[in-house]
């Protein structure tokens, strides 16, 4: 063997060796911190799975009835009913999810039948109805329910939001002053670059966003309007503490680094006293319908403020709810941004009113009610 062969397979070896030590630690680290992942306010840990290679069917047999073992699900969470031949468990989801879990031809649900070895029946295309699976081992129905909330929680997310929670601040007042505001821009920075009367905000729809969420059947619209009940019930008339939630909506900031380069402009909101209470009732709420599984969780706390420019808007006139919650995120829309430096020096300090929040409002998206606010799903007093 020449020399560079001879080099060449010790290289090769010796790498091969590296990466044998290396896989230990490696999959310790994954198992000691594996993902997470929250369906429907479970919490569920994503561990690797190792393949196991059975020698006969006995064998395999004996890994299906043992009755304890759920692949890291909680068993008690969820109904799997013991029948005569074998076991069932049904999920209950909305109909648009179904095309997921199906997939292309059939392939997505013939693949999850063979690996867990059960039959999985879904209602037909725009049909409502239960996911039933039926199987011979407990194991093998758990572990496609699993999977399959693990295909719906995935898509889930890809879903443009419906809903959101929000204070109103469509005040006659506030509604005057925005409208003087939009009128003084445009006077004195329309010859900015990107700066047009379509990327104003709705005044009638000036609102604050506590946090989206994407609904997709009436029963879920309906868990989240009792949430919303069961919230006041629990805490929010406690930290209102029977005193008005006054509010002040002054000054104006913008969300990414570049002035010259602005895609949402927002209006500042400040407590009229140091108890932060508003901001308290937003975190608490927010928590709450993300561990409902109703919610996502974007951020540790909410940032409450009220947009005024959006250039979404300049494509989409009916968007004026969109990207309330992704600060510094890119719309996959092609946005114009505008020019911002003479705007911010002429009017940092605007000030659009002071305002009594009285209610929190589950917002219908694209809807408008008689006042042209948006149409409610739900609402409660703040007391």
């Amino acid at each position: 063997m020449t020399p560079f062969f001879l080099v060449m397979f010790y290289t090769l070896t010796g790498l091969l060796l590296l990466a044998v030590a290396d896989a230990p630690r490696l999959l310790n680290m994954e198992v000691l911190r594996p993902p997470l992942i929250n369906i429907g306010g479970r919490i569920y840990r994503k561990n690797t799975i190792q393949e196991t290679t059975y020698q006969n069917e006995e064998e395999e047999d004996e890994f299906y009835r043992e009755p304890t073992q759920c692949l890291d699900e909680p068993c008690d969470d969820f109904t799997v009913e013991e029948m005569e031949a074998g076991f069932r468990c049904v999920i209950d989801l909305p109909s648009q999810l179904f095309k997921y879990i199906i997939g292309k031809k059939g392939e997505t649900k013939r693949n999850l039948e063979s690996d867990t070895r059960t039959s999985i029946s879904i209602p037909r295309p725009g049909m409502e109805g239960d996911i039933v699976i039926t199987g011979q081992h407990r194991n093998g129905v758990v572990s496609a329910r699993t999977r399959i909330e693990l295909l719906a929680e995935t898509f889930r997310k890809k879903q443009p939001f419906t809903h959101f929670l929000s204070f109103p601040l469509n005040h006659p007042e506030i509604q005057e002053r925005f409208l003087q505001f939009k009128e003084e821009v445009l006077a004195k920075c329309s010859k900015d670059h990107g700066i047009e009367s379509t990327i104003f905000q709705n005044p009638s729809k000036l609102h604050l966003t506590i946090g989206t969420l994407v609904l997709l059947s009436e029963k879920e619209v309906q868990q989240a309007s009792e949430l919303l009940a069961k919230c006041k019930e629990l805490f929010l008339d406690k930290l209102a503490a029977g005193k008005p939630m006054q509010v002040k909506v002054a000054g104006i900031e913008y969300m990414n680094d570049d002035p010259a380069m602005v895609d949402v402009l927002y209006a500042k909101v400040q407590m009229k006293d140091a108890s932060e209470r508003l901001q308290l009732i937003a975190d608490r709420m927010m928590q709450r319908f993300v561990g409902s599984g109703l919610m996502l969780k974007e951020w540790d706390r909410v940032k409450l403020h009220a947009t005024v420019m959006n250039t979404v808007f300049r494509k989409d006139p009916l968007a004026e709810e969109r990207n309330s919650m992704s600060f510094g995120k890119h719309s996959q829309r092609e946005r114009e941004s505008f020019e911002a430096r003479n705007l911010l020096k002429f009017f940092d300090s605007f000030y659009f009113g002071d305002i009594v929040l009285k209610k929190i409002h589950l917002s219908q998206r694209f809807s408008v009610d008689d006042s042209g606010y948006y149409a409610s799903a739900g609402e409660v007093t703040i007391s």
